[in-house]
């Protein structure tokens, strides 16, 4: 069945993982709506605010809607903005984070599979 979302309109739901401050997340599409494949996340860390670093066995690719910040990739700290497009490969320790004095969130579009690599469903899809 197709379906049609906006993320301004979504319920934002605290991410509740250790190592996370001010983020928020909806799933725009995933499991529950039947996709077979591919879950589409959308993301919001508020000024001041992280996700975990924290590695998975599966990729995934990030569109950033609004706001700037900076990922964690490899290795490196590196600055991010509105209209940029991350690839962030399998394995890969990453974490975003927006600094205190940033003007508003940043807002992202993250895209994973709805099963792992090694089976089972991913967190969040």
């Amino acid at each position: 069945m197709a379906l049609i979302r906006n993320i301004h309109n979504a319920t934002m739901n605290p991410v509740d993982m250790d190592g996370v401050k001010g983020a928020s997340m909806s799933v725009m599409v995933g499991r529950e709506d039947q996709a077979p494949h591919f879950a589409l996340r959308s993301f919001s860390v508020e000024p001041g605010g992280h996700t975990p670093e924290h590695t998975h066995d599966y990729e995934h690719e990030v569109y950033v809607v609004s706001g700037n910040g900076s990922i964690l990739l490899d290795g490196q700290r590196r600055p991010i903005t509105s209209g940029d497009v991350i690839y962030v490969p399998a394995n890969d320790l990453h974490q975003f984070t927006v600094d205190d004095n940033a003007p508003e969130p940043l807002r992202f579009l993250c895209i994973v599979p709805v099963e792992q690599n090694c089976g089972g469903p991913v967190p969040g899809s």
